[in-house]
């Protein structure tokens, strides 16, 4: 009797169709041959004396050995969101061993550090913020690199704290837990952690040296779809059905993707979709993420999405609820022009080339909980290279890169840079007056936590 099974298609059977590189691949050539002639990002500021950048640099260098075992420690012990308890502690103690005192259990958050070294401006001198990020991927580690942020962070505060009272100014430096999907930056600042601070300052690793790069805002919406539950095939007239909801739900997101812009993103996976087929699903849920290029078209995005989820609902005759921001809600990062610049001025005394704005394109963004610090205080995420470009974040490959040599030098010349970028700031009157005009040119100060409240018209902060 000849069999009754389908023959094996030539792929689907034997695994996924592995995604082609093509595009990819243009978008690297494009950025490759817009590299070889940008000119680098440069700063024309005076910027700190030169006899503390010496001796900065001269501290961040003796510390390198101890912040890349840190970075290496970090690497081989990931710990999720809000549970870095290990890694909290082992970047507390380096810090502790080099004369920080260091408060744990900071602003709200059981794994958030915090320390301050006032130097010797006084009580009215200027206060940076620098930050070290420390939580991992799940099954995945280290996959963005934050055993490199955790380390460069710290070797920038302690770097300053080697002036003693020649420092200009003050540093906090806070250890921040959650940023991958907790918004722990943004719980931080609602307990306190920016009060006083004039600016902030972070570095992420990343394929290429940019100091000005798209970051989205970012949302979360969680749609609990209700219905009424009936045998599928004897009373299947008797039931709402809840999946339905979602399905509908799904399609219309495909669909509204023609009309979005197109650094708009929408994102999602199904968490609940019933238990049997012979029963007609009474609950279903989908977990969206949503992100835009700007505050005002990411909280237009929110109202299209949930005017989609109520419309599928009525459709399908079942209720729907709506829980928006289980985690705190993500701004996209605003970057500062003057800051930027000493960037790219520092970090070309390392040998490194960092590119202006527009050369990687916008489309390889992510989102941070930094963005909400940016709309707070005037501030700086730049990214710096510790992978071939086309690693993509997110990865093992990526973890494997920045716990590798090339992160390894990305620890020291990314505190490095993070330290002279600060003193600049803290010595620099001028600096200082440029870097707060151009965030009120922004628009200034935010509040963030008040933001999606307000209506959408007219939005475009």
């Amino acid at each position: 009797m000849p069999s009754t099974t389908p023959p094996p298609s030539a792929v689907g059977d034997g695994g996924p169709l592995p995604p082609d590189p093509t595009y990819l691949r243009s978008v690297q050539a494009q950025v490759d041959a817009a590299a070889r002639v940008a000119p680098p990002l440069a700063s024309d500021a005076a910027g700190a004396p030169e006899d503390l950048v010496r001796d900065v640099v001269a501290a961040v260098e003796r510390l390198g050995p101890e912040l890349v075992a840190l970075s290496q420690d970090l690497a081989a012990h990931p710990e999720t969101a809000f549970e870095e308890h290990r890694s909290a502690g082992a970047v507390a103690d380096l810090a502790g061993r080099h004369g920080l005192a260091v408060q744990r259990g900071a602003h709200g958050l059981g794994t958030a550090l915090r320390a301050d070294v006032a130097g010797g401006g006084g009580p009215d001198a200027p206060v940076v913020a620098l930050m070290s990020e420390y939580d991992a991927l799940p099954g995945i580690g280290h996959a963005c690199g934050h055993n490199v942020i955790a380390a460069a962070g710290l070797g920038a505060a302690l770097g300053l704290a080697a002036l003693g009272d020649r420092l200009p100014g003050g540093v906090r430096w806070l250890g921040t837990p959650a940023e991958e999907g907790g918004a722990g930056k943004e719980t931080m600042a609602r307990h306190g952690a920016l009060d006083g601070v004039d600016a902030a300052l972070m570095v992420h690793p990343f394929g290429y040296d940019v100091a000005d790069h798209l970051f989205l805002g970012r949302r979360q919406l969680r749609a609990t779809f209700t219905g009424v539950t009936a045998h599928a095939s004897a009373q299947p007239f008797m039931g709402r059905n809840a999946l339905d909801a979602v399905a509908l739900t799904y399609q219309a997101v495909g669909l509204h993707r023609q009309q979005m812009p197109p650094s708009d993103r929408l994102h999602c996976v199904v968490t609940e979709g019933g238990d049997r087929p012979n029963v007609i699903p009474g609950r279903a849920q989908v977990l969206f993420y949503l992100r835009s290029a700007q505050p005002g078209t990411l909280r237009v995005l929110s109202d299209r999405l949930e005017a989609m989820c109520r419309g599928a609902a009525l459709m399908t005759g079942c209720g729907v609820e709506l829980g928006w921001d289980e985690s705190p809600a993500t701004l996209p990062v605003r970057a500062n022009g003057p800051l930027a610049g000493r960037w790219g001025a520092r970090l070309a005394d390392r040998g490194r080339r960092v590119l202006p704005p527009g050369v990687v394109p916008s489309l390889l963004a992510a989102s941070t909980d930094f963005g909400n610090v940016s709309y707070r205080v005037p501030s700086l995420h730049p990214m710096i290279a510790v992978s071939d470009p086309g690693t993509s974040l997110h990865t093992r490959e990526f973890a494997t890169a920045a716990a590798g040599p090339d992160g390894d030098r990305a620890v020291v010349d990314g505190a490095v840079g993070l330290a002279l970028v600060a003193l600049d700031h803290l010595a620099d009157a001028d600096l200082r007056a440029a870097v707060h005009a151009d965030f009120a040119a922004d628009g200034g100060a935010v509040d963030v936590p008040a933001y999606f409240d307000a209506p959408a018209e007219g939005a475009g902060a």
